[in-house]
């Protein structure tokens, strides 16, 4: 059960699209939102829904391949510590989008720094770097994802996962395999 957790502190489009791609190029995986002021990700639940009247068992495990994402609905992580346990121990792997604040926090599961790769400094330790409209090399180590196509972000958006074959998407299969500290 790999799990990543995903943090885009200067990009918060980015932030929002990004641990839905990172899920898709998992094949199958579950996207849980810890950000209270998070996006409005597709679906019917909430983590806080989970919190309260805590979760079921088609909850903790997937009912078939592909992508699922339970938005935030206003709770604290830490009150959903439990809940985030049980649902990282029953999905094959788990994508926690993490609040642009979280610089300095420190969690039991990695932490992928997410910037617009080459623009900005690097960063400290290995990120993701994302392209651009512009060609600069990135400023540290990780792997550097090229553009995403318009259509591959708007499926994303909406609650479909793009192809397989899909470039930005399998660029996002690297961020599984790097060495996270």
């Amino acid at each position: 059960m790999p799990v990543l957790s995903i943090w885009s502190p200067e990009d918060d489009v980015l932030g929002a699209v990004a641990p839905l791609a990172l899920a898709a190029a998992a094949g199958t995986a579950l996207v849980v939102d810890l950000d209270p002021n998070g996006p409005r990700y597709p679906g019917a639940g909430s983590l806080a829904d989970l919190v309260i009247e805590g979760p079921r068992r088609d909850d903790l495990a997937p009912r078939r391949r592909g992508v699922a994402a339970i938005r935030n609905g206003g709770v604290d992580p830490e009150t959903a510590r439990d809940v985030l346990d049980a649902l990282a121990t029953g999905w094959p792997a788990v994508v926690f989008r993490l609040p642009r604040d979280t610089k300095g926090r420190s969690g039991a599961f990695p932490i992928v720094p997410l910037v617009p790769g080459g623009l900005l400094a690097g960063h400290p330790d290995s990120a993701v770097y994302q392209r651009a409209g512009w060609r600069l090399d990135p400023p540290g180590n990780g792997p550097v994802l090229p553009r995403p196509r318009r259509q591959t972000l708007g499926m994303l958006l909406t609650g479909k996962v793009p192809p397989p074959g899909d470039r930005w998407i399998r660029a996002w299969r690297d961020v599984w395999r790097h060495p996270w500290l």
